[in-house]
């Protein structure tokens, strides 16, 4: 593989042009993308224009560059989260019809949650997440379940912090987070209260997999009020349906 004169290769170049993009950063120009992957501009160019070339960015109308339809296609042609997805989607789809607010549901994806399906409502309650989203296992719902069920050798690693308290009410702290982990371990799910926003709050449960282990989360995001707690049966319920239908 061709290396530039520092030793790096021109996939890891191409890698953090690619990375360069996010929820929030879903169009750049030419210099942005040189400044977010830490590229000379000359050398941003020339990879945005190959990438352009096989369709895996695409140049609007504006100039901005954004990620191309072939790279989705790919992207979700191959994903395992396909399969995952296309199992569990039926029982996220009576989930949302009986709450009527945000389901969604996350896998683990290093030491975050990453979310690969979202059902919304008109009117439903602030959601920060999106499908491809992220966010720390310690902080939402469906993070909080994975990151219970997940190897020890993870869990002593998020542990061990940084945290960051989105709220007051996020549990940022070891010496509450672990009791919690074990509460959700016992349970079979977790209502947290204002962990995201404060005027919500999320439910989740584990799916399990074929083998036993937890393949993912499929969680509710619901007002953070009385009724909070009436969701928990109904996402208990769906979690546990999708499992069976998963083989676990």
């Amino acid at each position: 593989m061709v290396k530039a004169a520092n030793g790096e290769s021109v996939l890891s170049r191409v890698v953090r042009v690619l990375e360069a993009f996010d929820s929030e950063h879903p169009a750049l120009g030419v210099s942005q993308i040189a400044r977010r992957a830490d590229l000379h501009v000359a050398t941003a160019s020339r990879l945005v224009e190959e990438l352009v070339r096989h369709g895996w960015l695409e140049r609007g109308p504006d100039r901005r560059v954004r990620v191309g339809v072939r790279m989705w296609e790919v992207a979700v042609r191959s994903s395992p989260a396909l399969g995952l997805r296309e199992t569990v989607g039926p029982f996220m789809e009576d989930l949302h019809a009986v709450v009527g607010q945000h389901t969604q549901l996350g896998v683990l994806q290093g030491e975050e949650v990453l979310f690969v399906e979202r059902l919304s409502a008109p009117g439903a309650v602030v959601n920060i997440t999106r499908i491809a989203g992220r966010l720390p296992l310690y902080a939402s719902s469906s993070g909080l379940v994975l990151l219970a069920h997940a190897p020890a050798p993870l869990q002593e690693r998020i542990l061990a912090g940084p945290f960051h308290a989105y709220t007051a009410n996020t549990v940022a702290d070891a010496r509450r987070l672990r009791p919690l982990l074990a509460e959700i371990r016992r349970s079979g799910y977790v209502l947290s209260r204002g962990f995201i926003d404060e005027e919500t709050a999320g439910i989740a449960a584990p799916v399990h997999g074929a083998t036993g282990a937890v393949a993912a989360a499929l969680s509710v995001i619901v007002p953070n009020d009385e009724r909070a707690a009436l969701a928990v049966p109904a996402v208990r319920t769906a979690a546990r349906s999708a499992s069976r239908a998963m083989g676990g």
